[in-house]
């Protein structure tokens, strides 16, 4: 909780980071939410190398004096990177005051009835102005609707059908398929062609696939070429 302790930060008034609760080391998530969150987050920063952002997951973001962080179980924020010293204790959350600007996507995923996603946090991401709320209830605890977006429009969030997140420049799909030696329904970033951002190992194995294809080209070159009575060896 914030304490109502203030200190001055260049004619504006913050709250002091060292009342701030920035961890507490209690493990919160199952397996099934973390692999998935990890997948979320290890793609982009896979994917997109030449942009500056910052991907967390259960990573604290505090967003109104005197009140307690929020932690999503993804976030996203563009044009925007961690202190070199990350250690300080202002460093080691998402504060608003610091970052100057809240996240573009928070990210909640359901894995029971207990976290009020379309309640008070809601409200609360609506309140920060994070401009895509985004709901996966894979096992459907709160509907029949696996996949929720919501958009600030105005003041307030409106839901939409629409999983292409405009502002960001990326989308959200669902897709089954292997993470980790996993097989199941994964909640996936995607290009606007409906391709999704490959981890490291999706990239690495999608390079040496090309090069086998590549190798196995020349070989059939060098047999055709050999066939007309061509050795390729001294072209």
């Amino acid at each position: 909780m914030v304490e109502q302790l203030l200190i001055n930060n260049d004619g504006y008034y913050v709250p002091d980071a060292s009342q701030l609760v920035t961890e507490d080391d209690t493990p919160v998530d199952n397996f099934a939410s973390a692999k998935q969150q990890r997948l979320l987050v290890s793609s982009l920063y896979s994917s997109l190398q030449n942009q500056t952002f910052l991907a967390e997951s259960n990573v604290g973001v505090y967003h109104t004096y005197r009140q307690p962080a929020i932690v999503p179980d993804v976030f996203l924020s563009l044009d925007v990177q961690v202190a070199a010293n990350w250690w300080e204790k202002q460093n080691r959350c998402y504060m608003l005051w610091e970052f100057g600007k809240p996240p573009e996507v928070a990210i909640e995923i359901v894995s029971n009835k207990e976290g009020d996603e379309l309640g008070n946090k809601l409200r609360i991401y609506e309140q920060m102005r994070v401009s895509y709320y985004v709901v996966y209830d894979p096992t459907q605890q709160l509907s029949e609707q696996a996949l929720r977006v919501y958009e600030i429009r105005g003041r307030r969030y409106s839901q939409t059908t629409e999983a292409w997140l405009e502002q960001v420049g990326l989308g959200l799909t669902l897709w089954q398929g292997e993470f980790e030696g996993r097989q199941d329904v994964w909640l996936r970033w995607c290009y606007q062609d409906g391709t999704v951002l490959l981890t490291g190992d999706e990239r690495a194995e999608k390079e040496r696939l090309e090069k086998e294809q590549a190798l196995q080209r020349v070989q059939m070159l060098a047999e055709k070429l050999r066939s007309l009575g061509v050795d390729p060896e001294n072209l």
